[in-house]
This record gives structure tokens, sequence and C-alpha cells, in this order.
């Protein structure tokens, strides 16, 4: 067996590679969502016994820095940073992530190979975000800590193979020794008991947090989070980068130009700058890109990030104690 995990004596915690390769107490990770995790929900998810991740991809350098600093003040447990490695600032990201000490990073959207080596150096523990078993392989190759297989199910950007978590977390697990997380469709203790009975050591949940007092996005955006059914959202703009969102006025204008064919230029000129800031930042509901996952069908209310973290906790060990119960 490659992984093996269990519930410490009292029964508060839970023993296993991801909760002793980042010091947690659950193996419950808030992802580092553009425009929703910045200090306040990093440090409320950690403080809670999860792993808080400040999202650096819509921030620039000085901003990163500040976030940073004011997490290390509201919590004295573990967090991290998530960083897009495609980023134009990325260089200067680094260094801020150095000169700050901070000690885990998630990298996504690049190539691992690029900056592990020299996060390592540092001392800092690295986990890349990955769509498939192929990138998975490269990135155990490329002397990373732990991999996060994210499913087909996931809001934002996403992996062009289309394979849903419930496909992806097994075939990673029989690619790779090193530790992995789940993403992708994940809101529940339930969900969390699924993937782990799948191989997965633990789970990152981005949407479920989106909806929480301390995520920094709109109110306007986590109520129409809440508000979406099954249904509601859609991978689109598969001509450049696939992204999962809420369908809107902005998503029709994309479909309708798909559909006649527009040219990769149009649908750039189309999209635009800070598409993604105005619906989930701003609140432009009807033109603004609402990057969500489609796990948003089953989310009905806005809670606290501790209140999240103990529920999915709790559901967990209930339907650890007994699979069968609903």
């Amino acid at each position: 067996m490659l992984f093996e995990g269990k519930f410490t004596a009292d029964g508060n915690a839970f023993d296993n590679r991801i909760t002793r390769l980042f010091g947690i107490q659950y193996p419950i990770i808030q992802a580092g969502m553009i425009w929703a995790s910045g200090w306040r929900l990093a440090s409320a998810v950690s403080n809670a016994g999860g792993l808080g991740l400040i999202g650096a991809g819509s921030m620039y350098p000085n901003v990163l820095r500040e976030h940073i600093q004011k997490c290390k003040k509201a919590t004295d447990k573990p967090f991290g940073v998530n960083l897009p490695l495609l980023y134009p600032d990325i260089d200067k990201h680094i260094a801020v992530i150095l000169e700050e000490k901070v000690k885990i990073v998630f990298t996504s959207a690049g190539n691992p190979k690029t900056w592990t080596a020299k996060l390592k150096e540092h001392g800092i523990t690295v986990v890349h975000v990955v769509s498939s078993a192929k990138f998975a392989k490269k990135c155990e190759d490329a002397g990373v800590d732990a991999v996060v297989a994210e499913g087909f199910e996931a809001g934002g950007h996403n992996g062009r193979e289309e394979t849903t978590t419930l496909v992806l977390i097994p075939a990673v697990r029989e690619t790779i020794q090193i530790p992995l997380i789940a993403a992708g469709g994940i809101a529940t203790g339930r969900a969390m008991y699924a993937m782990l009975a799948m191989g997965a050591e633990g789970v990152q949940m981005g949407s479920r947090f989106v909806c929480s007092p301390e995520a920094s996005s709109n109110i306007a955006f986590k109520e129409a989070v809440v508000n979406a059914n099954e249904g509601d959202t859609v991978l689109t703009l598969k001509k450049l980068t696939p992204v999962r969102l809420i369908k809107n006025a902005f998503y029709k204008a994309i479909q309708e130009a798909e559909e006649r064919g527009a040219s990769t230029e149009e649908l750039t000129t189309l999209l635009g700058r800070a598409r993604a800031k105005h619906g989930m930042f701003e609140g432009d509901l009807n033109t603004g890109e609402l990057e969500i996952g489609q796990v948003s069908g089953i989310i009905k209310e806005i809670q606290p990030a501790t209140e999240i973290v103990a529920e999915v906790w709790d559901e967990f060990k209930q339907t650890a104690t007994n699979p069968f119960s609903y």
C-alpha cells in the first residue's frame, strides 16, 4: 500500500502523509483561488485545522507580501501560497515568497521543473496542481512533495483532458508514489471520504470556501454561487484556456462567438482584461467572469470558514464510522 491514514486516539485529528507533510490537523486544503483567497480566508482555514492558501494569481508582488505578512499575524498555524507559474511577474512573486519565508507553495499552470528546485533549496514544501496522470508523473520526476489532481468538475481554469475527479484520482494514484490530494467537485465530508477511499490522502476545496464571509470575493458573487443549480456552470473558452464559470451574459456572448467559428484573436478580444475581477471581486454578474465549480449546485449557504472545516470533518468522521448511512 502506498499510503496509510488513521484517526488520532482522541478522534480530533487525522494522521497520514498529508497532515504530516503540512503539519495540520485535518487533510483539508482551501484552494488558492483568484479574487477569493486572501489572508483572511487562509488564516481562518488554518486556524480551524486545515491548510489555508493565499491565492497569488490575482495579486501584484507588493500585494502578495502584504497578505503574507497579515496572515502571519492572524495565525500561528501552517499556511501557504498558491502561485500560477505563467504569471508575468513570477520571478518577483518568487522573491517575495523567499523573503517572507513562506513554508508551503502550491504551483499551477506551468512546468514544475522551472521553480521546484529553487523553492526546495530554501526548505519550501512544493505541491503542483495537475489534470492528468501523465503530468502527475512529471511532477514527481521534478521533485515536488505532493500533487493536487483536479478533475473536470472544478471551477476556474481547467485541464483540457476533461477527466472527471472520479476517474482521475485512481489513475493518478496508480502512477505516482508521492502524496496525492484530490480536487474538483468536493464540498462535503462524504465526498472527502470517497476521495480517500480511491487513493487520495487529502482534499482541496475551492467553491465551498468561496461561500464564506472571509472570502474576499463580492457578496453578489457568493449569493450567485449559493443560488446556482445543477447545470448552471459550463466549461468554455476551450480555444484559449478552458475555464468553468456560471452562465451569464458574458458566457452567452462567448457561446455565440464560438458557434459562428470565432478565431482565437476574436475570443481574446471578447474576453478582454480583468473580466474575472469584474465578476468575482466587483460583483458584475452580467458581463463579469464568474468562475466556480459544478459543486456550486449543492452549496446552499454562506458559512464562516471555521464552520465549513468543522462540518466537513464531522461528516467525514461519521461516514468513516458508517459509510452506508445517509
